[in-house]
């Protein structure tokens, strides 16, 4: 049986964990990115100011990014559905 599609929208929770995975895994593929090519993009640049705590290269700056990265698809999730819904009626 497949399953009917809610007439409410999106659910929090589907969407947060998916805009937060997406997040994460492109904040890890720029890493990785920056790790292969050194000087090509300077993407660091662009998620210090967004990440709090993100430094480029150490253990803690880059954990403290995934974290952000994370958390930033759960904010989204959380703002976006309940706005949805609203102007959705």
């Amino acid at each position: 049986m497949s399953e009917q599609p809610s007439r409410q929208g999106p659910r929090v929770v589907p969407l947060g964990l998916t805009l937060s995975s997406f997040l994460l895994v492109t904040y890890l593929l720029c890493i990785i990115f920056g790790l292969i090519a050194p000087g090509q993009f300077h993407m660091h640049e662009a998620w210090a100011p967004l990440l709090p705590g993100f430094e480029w290269l150490t253990p803690q700056g880059v954990l403290f990014g995934a974290i952000g990265s994370f958390l930033y698809g759960w904010y989204t999730a959380v703002l976006f559905v309940p706005l949805y819904r609203l102007f959705h009626r």
